[in-house]
């Protein structure tokens, strides 16, 4: 094969030789372009948008394979090209470098293949998907951590592809210990995001989608990152907070083991409110409802205070914001019920006036 390849390269001018070979390369990425062209297509095109391992493994992978694969000829063909000695190391480290990056994105972007299982795999949109929040935490923070590796992993690899970075390395191993008590101090801070980061998604105080009570706000978990927790709050604003702030402070999740809440309502009413033609609206409101899970539902007289009875009805629902709505439905209605048949059960100050008959004189 070789001295095959060798008549040829007598016969041509070492320039057209070389051209014809990177033509080559470029030729079968222009061919696999074309196939995952084709394939993007056909999945774009498809009524159904159900999961298939090839169209996550086309979309993601289209563009990197796209430098991967003509590198990866040219390389192969690199033996086969007619260089001179002078430019022969240059174009094979330069050439292993991009060979490395786009490996790199290749891995990188399998990454997001891998995501795309676990998503079909573990459904989010349930009621109760307390074990696909579990997964989805733990994935998002190992697809940081990875990520983070793979580029520092890239890196090294580059630089030690040059001579002399590595000489410059035996020189900079007397300084380790000094340099690496001074970067410790430097990033002492950093260094614990990142542990708190692992602790968070292994032991899970918090998850993707949980809803806390965070600095008297309440919110969901919209992103967790190696240092950084990012809250989305009812109104739409975002609460940003360090990763440790979860560690070492006390806050509220409501979804910690179950997505399922108790919601409760107060009524302050007269004395005279008749609590169990209340107590049976609450019920009828309740079966009437959607919102409700049919768990929990009473209504109890929890204070009795100097004007005013404070009464409570405690309902359940599957969700904080089913409860929320189902709160705000239960109260409307309860003052709504009380306002038209009992108004006179509605808070009232009573004032008495002592008036002796004595003083009460006669009309003329």
């Amino acid at each position: 094969m070789e001295d095959h390849i060798n008549s040829w390269t007598k016969h041509l001018p070492h320039w057209l030789w070389n051209l014809l070979l990177i033509c080559f390369a470029l030729l079968i990425g222009l061919v696999v372009k074309f196939v995952v062209t084709l394939l993007l297509n056909y999945y774009k095109n498809r009524k159904n948008a159900d999961y298939s391992f090839l169209k996550s493994l086309v979309t993601h992978l289209s563009r990197s394979l796209n430098f991967f694969i003509p590198l990866l000829t040219l390389t192969i063909l690199l033996p086969y090209l007619a260089l001179k000695d002078v430019y022969e190391d240059d174009i094979k480290r330069w050439l292993g470098i991009m060979l490395i990056i786009s490996f790199a994105s290749i891995l990188m972007n399998s990454i997001k293949i891998l995501e795309d299982y676990i998503f079909y795999k573990y459904d989010f949109n349930k009621e109760d998907n307390l074990k696909e929040r579990k997964i989805r935490t733990q994935l998002q923070f190992v697809r940081r951590v990875a990520i983070v590796i793979i580029i520092l992993v890239t890196l090294s690899l580059i630089l030690l592809s040059f001579e002399s970075v590595r000489k410059l390395g035996a020189g900079l191993l007397t300084g380790v210990g000094i340099g690496g008590i001074i970067i410790g101090f430097a990033a002492q801070k950093s260094l614990g995001n990142l542990l708190a980061g692992f602790q968070i998604a292994f032991t899970q105080p918090i998850r993707i989608d949980d809803v806390l009570v965070v600095e008297g706000e309440w919110g969901r978990v919209e992103d967790i990152t190696l240092t950084y927790v990012v809250l989305n709050i009812w109104d739409q604003r975002r609460l940003i907070l360090p990763i440790n702030y979860f560690i070492e402070k006390p806050f509220q999740n409501w979804t910690r083991t179950t997505a399922e809440i108790l919601g409760t309502v107060f009524l302050y009413v007269d004395y005279n409110v008749p609590v169990d033609k209340l107590r049976g609206e609450l019920t009828r409101l309740l079966k009437a409802s959607p919102l409700w899970d049919q768990r929990v539902g009473i209504l109890q007289v929890t204070d009795a205070k100097e004007n005013t009875l404070e009464l409570r009805a405690l309902v359940s629902a599957r969700n904080s914001s089913q409860a929320f709505d189902l709160r705000c439905y239960v109260r409307e209605n309860l003052i709504k019920f009380l306002a038209d048949n009992f108004s006179e059960s509605l808070p009232r100050h009573r004032y008495g006036i002592n008036i002796d008959p004595k003083d009460i004189k006669p009309d003329q």
